[in-house]
């Protein structure tokens, strides 16, 4: 199952270097399907974001918040990719993953979120998370989320 077919994808539409029909990358195929790991206070966004990915074959497991992915420990086992927003209740996006990585979780990660000021941007960097910002359009978010997962980050 190609991620972008005839011109559209389910996160967005492709720009015009993109030739019409064309697959521009295939949905990884390995076994376990790889998991993406959500965690986003806007519902809407978590929804749509687990919906499209979920499609590609993506085991997708969303999480309003902080403290639901750390109570369960099992959602980051296997191959992952984790999606933080930066602004979660509680903690930042950037605290829940140092908590994760207190507890051995070295799963690739990506930052969203909007408008990132410097400090911002050399934090993630510190902690060798890249950042994609919102709001999510075009492809960035899913080209990112195959880069990590394929060892690119």
């Amino acid at each position: 199952m190609s991620l972008i077919k005839a011109g559209r994808s389910h996160l967005g539409l492709i720009g015009p270097s993109f030739r019409k029909g064309r697959a521009l990358f295939q949905a990884p195929t390995t076994s376990p399907a790889p998991a993406l790991v959500l965690v986003d206070d806007d519902p809407a966004l978590l929804h749509a974001l687990s919906f499209a990915f979920g499609t590609q074959g993506y085991d997708v497991r969303p999480f309003g918040d902080a403290e639901a992915l750390l109570a369960s420990p099992q959602a980051t086992e296997g191959p992952i990719c984790i999606v933080l927003d930066y602004k979660l209740p509680g903690r930042t996006g950037l605290a829940l993953l140092a908590e994760l990585r207190a507890r051995n979780v070295t799963a690739p990660a990506i930052l969203i979120t909007s408008n990132p000021n410097a400090w911002l941007r050399a934090a993630a960097a510190a902690a060798g998370v890249e950042i994609v910002e919102k709001p999510l359009l075009g492809h960035t978010l899913e080209i990112k989320v195959l880069e990590v997962l394929a060892g690119g980050r």
